[in-house]
């Protein structure tokens, strides 16, 4: 039997056409060693009034990533059917049970859910959730916003972002969308690697996709969730969904774009990372972004990573330990 023709197992428990506010669960389930007939419950929230656009907000895709569970988990319990026009669906913790666990990918399976697209009705748990949002989900939604941050191994400047597309319409109303959000820099963002994505399957289909990274270290910082949440709104009103005008941000965004594979600077050693750069600090190509310090007996001299062209650090690995192939640091040029 085709993937197509195998019904999802996951099961929503409120009614997506009804207007008004709606919290309940997409119903998952899966048999364990605790609970023979257990389910896991991945909550979310429908606020509908009338005919409008649809926007599908998500968070937790990692599950060590807080800003955007914040966020959506607030925005679920305060936002007022009465001030919307259209359809907000709300998953703040979209691989829950990687988001229980704090762990980049699910506990069950291992699975990397951004990694899992387009998913299998039939798949391991992580795959049966990226096809329950690829299959019921996306085809309802008009434009995607899913929060990202570093989670623990990475920190980032707050950014919004969206990607180049080859449909310029649609690339177009992903920047238009970034720049709503109004976060303090706005990223044209090269993935470097864009397979299994939840970004790209939304993006094949044609929707507005918009992403974020909002700082990182596997926790939150006031500043960073007041930017998730004030994007939010943003980016609701922007689309017509939101009555009200958007709020400005303290300052103007700063655009950001990321051109190439030379943005990315990896470790081809493990040790002891220093940073020569800070967060938000320019560099010029052949600058040292970082040493990599061996543990293994001292006495040793560092390898230096060097940027490769000139721009802006907006990422650098985090914590201190780094191994072979991790991302030590991400340089993108100002636009």
């Amino acid at each position: 039997m085709t993937r197509a023709l195998i019904p999802s197992p996951i099961v929503a428990t409120i009614d997506f056409a009804a207007d008004g506010a709606r919290h309940g669960f997409l119903r998952l389930p899966y048999s364990r060693d605790d609970s023979a007939w257990g389910s896991v419950m991945i909550p979310i929230t429908v606020i509908r009034n009338g005919s409008g656009p649809t926007a599908l907000l998500t968070g937790g895709n990692h599950g060590d990533e807080y800003e955007g569970p914040i966020a959506l988990f607030d925005l679920a319990r305060t936002l007022d059917p009465a001030t919307v026009s259209g359809t907000v669906i709300i998953v703040p913790a979209l691989n829950y049970p990687a988001f229980r666990a704090a762990t980049r990918t699910s506990p069950i399976d291992k699975v990397n859910l951004n990694r899992a697209f387009p998913g299998a009705p039939d798949g391991t748990v992580t795959q049966k959730i990226a096809d329950y949002v690829q299959r019921a989900l996306l085809p309802m939604a008009d434009l995607v916003l899913d929060f990202h941050s570093g989670g623990r191994t990475l920190d980032f400047l707050p950014f919004c972002a969206a990607h180049l597309l080859p449909n310029p319409e649609q690339e177009a109303r992903a920047f238009a969308a970034v720049e709503a959000f109004a976060a303090p820099f706005s990223v044209r963002m090269l993935e470097i690697d864009n397979v299994g994505m939840f970004d790209t399957a939304a993006e094949e289909m044609g929707k507005v996709f918009v992403t974020t990274e909002l700082g990182g270290g596997g926790t939150a910082r006031a500043a960073t969730v007041a930017i998730a949440k004030r994007g939010t709104r943003n980016v609701l009103a922007h689309l017509g969904i939101l009555s009200g005008e958007a709020e400005p941000a303290p300052e103007p965004t700063r655009w950001l774009d990321m051109p190439s594979g030379d943005c990315f600077v990896l470790s081809e050693d493990e040790g002891l990372m220093e940073p020569m750069v800070d967060l938000g600090g320019a560099v010029a190509a052949g600058d040292v972004v970082a040493r990599i310090h061996p543990v293994t007996r001292a006495g040793l001299a560092p390898v230096e990573l060097r940027a490769r062209l000139d721009g802006l650090l907006v990422a650098r690995h985090f914590p201190g330990l780094v191994k072979a192939g991790d991302c030590a640091a991400v340089v993108a040029v100002a636009l």
